[in-house]
């Protein structure tokens, strides 16, 4: 036996295909009573509505913005032509996807673009957020709106968002952790020196990060103050180089953010003999070059292009009413060393970090 068709319905119901559709679509003008069967009809005979179908024949338009922090180049700028070839090719199936730039880290510019979205009554918003409590106020506003809330890369409370796209922040700066302790497992500085680099110590992924990796190296390892750079590339390099010359011992890096040309810069100054163990984040074309330069020892790839195509998905979930699966948004990432590099063409667009 074939699925069940609405049809299949209404016949078990003994009611018309209209009024088991007005049932189905809550449209109302229907007695209790022929609700009742048709509704028992329904779990009885295990129907289940085909959400698509039912779009295309109402020609359902859907409205999505999208929030993120503006960059030339790096992580985001390959987030940002990701979503540029889904809202291309999405614009068939009659998704409108608004993209809108915020500064990084700037949680009062980002309450705003969100006040905006309630504005303009989208069906849903996805955004990278900043743990501030302006934010979540927003947040919290546009979901009592009735408006789908997803977050990406960096969460915000979950009482403020329906579903969080990413990877596991915390369990990525354990990961680096780890491949830190093997880095100075047995050699001549067993006491190594860590440097952190973070944009932002108020997002939540650069914040988790940074715990995790705490999680598993502060037992054997010293951890210095963190740099916060604000991603910006010429603040990195600056604060990175002084850090180097005031303190010769540092035995290892880890960048949790982006900022790449500023750490590659103050690193190709370096004597060979004298890099530490560096460990990033993001996988693009300046840390696929610095790996094979060996100024970057690892990469921690969260997966730019899979992540925008579950956001969006979700999105359309949750206008349509319908139920995410939980692990729908989790990403796992990938660890990228020299000799495991994927080819370029195998994880999508990228730019200069």
């Amino acid at each position: 036996m074939g699925k069940p068709t609405l049809h299949d319905v209404a016949a078990a119901a003994g009611v018309s295909y209209a009024t088991a559709d007005r049932v189905l679509n809550n449209r109302g003008g229907v007695a209790k009573k022929s609700q009742d069967r048709v509704r028992a009809a329904i779990a009885d005979l295990g129907y289940q509505r085909d959400i698509t179908a039912a779009n295309l024949s109402r020609r359902r338009q859907y409205r999505f913005a999208v929030l993120l922090p503006a960059a030339r180049e790096g992580f985001f700028a390959a987030l940002h032509a990701d979503l540029e070839q889904e809202v291309a090719a999405r614009s068939q199936a009659r998704q409108q996807i608004t993209i809108t730039r915020v500064p990084p880290f700037d949680a009062a510019a980002l309450t705003r673009a969100i006040e905006g979205c309630a504005a303009e009554g989208y069906d849903g918003v996805c955004l990278v957020a900043v743990e501030d409590p302006d934010v979540e106020a927003a947040l919290t506003r546009l979901r009592a709106q009735g408006m789908a809330v997803v977050t990406l890369v960096a969460d915000s409370a979950p009482q403020t968002r329906d579903t969080y796209i990413g990877i596991d922040n915390r369990r990525a700066g354990r990961t680096a952790g780890d491949l830190m302790r093997l880095a100075h497992r047995g050699g001549a500085a067993p006491q190594g020196q860590i440097l952190p680099i973070t944009g932002s110590l108020n997002a939540r992924d650069h914040a988790d990060r940074y715990a995790g990796f705490c999680d598993v190296v502060a037992a054997d390892l010293r951890i210095l103050p963190p740099l916060e750079t604000g991603d910006d590339p010429e603040i990195l390099e600056q604060a990175l180089r002084h850090a180097l010359r005031a303190n010769p011992d540092i035995t290892g890096i880890y960048n949790l953010g982006a900022g790449i040309p500023g750490l590659i810069s103050a690193l190709a100054t370096t004597q060979s003999g004298d890099k530490p163990v560096v460990i990033s984040h993001e996988l693009c074309a300046a840390t696929r070059d610095a790996v094979a330069q060996g100024l970057i020892d690892a990469v921690i790839d969260q997966k730019p292009a899979q992540e925008i195509t579950a956001a969006l998905a979700v999105l359309v979930a949750l206008s349509d009413g319908q139920p995410v699966d939980p692990l729908a948004g989790q990403i796992t990432p990938a660890v990228h060393f020299k000799h495991n590099m994927p080819p370029q063409s195998a994880v999508g667009p990228e730019e200069g970090a």
